[in-house]
């Protein structure tokens, strides 16, 4: 059973950096893609950022250039290195798993898919 599990938000001023942590076991068979999703209380839940089997990634335009996603197969870890954090970036995160999705699949699927695998959530403040 795939199971993830997110560390690292904190309460940080305008500008400064974190770095979102998630273990990840019980990896599926077959293809998948990893990733980060955001949600404020009241908005729809947001893509951030994703990476492939392959290393390929892909951001949300808001991110780009900031935020760096990056994986450790041989720990079963997922990352996503924050820098320059702007108070529009407050938010929950959360680490997700996308079975059989490879990267174009797990950018268009809507987050409500029963393939979509998810932590349960770590919170980043950022204050201005």
């Amino acid at each position: 059973q795939v199971q993830l599990a997110e560390s690292g938000g904190d309460s940080v001023q305008s500008g400064g950096s974190l770095k979102l942590s998630c273990v990840v076991s019980g990896l599926p068979f077959g293809d998948y893609c990893l990733g980060w999703f955001r949600q404020v209380p009241g908005v729809e839940r947001e893509r951030v950022a994703a990476i492939d089997r392959d290393g390929r990634t892909r951001y949300v335009d808001s991110v780009q250039g900031r935020f760096t996603i990056s994986q450790d197969s041989g720990k079963n870890m997922l990352y996503l290195q924050m820098s320059d954090l702007k108070p529009e970036d407050t938010a929950m995160y959360y680490c997700t798993l996308g079975a059989r999705m490879d990267l174009p699949e797990w950018w268009t699927t809507h987050w409500t898919a029963k393939a979509y695998y998810w932590g349960q959530g770590t919170q980043v403040d950022v204050s201005s």
